[in-house]
């Protein structure tokens, strides 16, 4: 009865324990919205993202001429503050082109909205938690 008592105990503070882990993590998961370059050119964007407590990793997908995820090279996340910074690099298949997007943003209210840029082009996004 007691090695129960003990096991029961011992499940309740994992749960605990992985409960807070997660809790205080608000990045890692999925992310969907648009970006653009105008209120009338968007364009539909999902982000998967890891926050490991030192280093923001994941992928981007989408927009045109770039079907498969893109990797995040450089990702940075201040929790103090929410905001967020992210580097990647890919080949435009349509262009052949190289594409290197500068994305910077801030978590606030369940929420991603920021900057982004490549090339000569710029706009903004936004990003809800699926």
């Amino acid at each position: 009865m007691r090695s129960r008592a003990l096991a029961f105990v011992g499940f309740m503070s994992l749960f605990v324990l992985v409960t807070a882990v997660l809790a205080q993590d608000p990045l890692t998961g999925s992310w969907a919205g648009d970006w653009g370059p105008s209120r009338s050119d968007r364009n539909p964007v999902t982000l998967s993202l890891k926050w490991d407590g030192k280093a923001l990793t994941g992928n981007v997908t989408g927009g045109e001429g770039v079907p498969e995820p893109i990797p995040i090279q450089k990702g940075t996340y201040d929790a103090k503050t929410g905001k967020l910074h992210m580097e990647a690099q890919t080949v435009n298949r349509r262009t052949n082109q190289s594409v290197r997007f500068i994305i910077d943003g801030k978590l606030e209210k369940g929420e991603i909205t920021g900057s982004w840029n490549h090339d000569d082009r710029q706009g903004d996004f936004t990003l809800k938690k699926r």
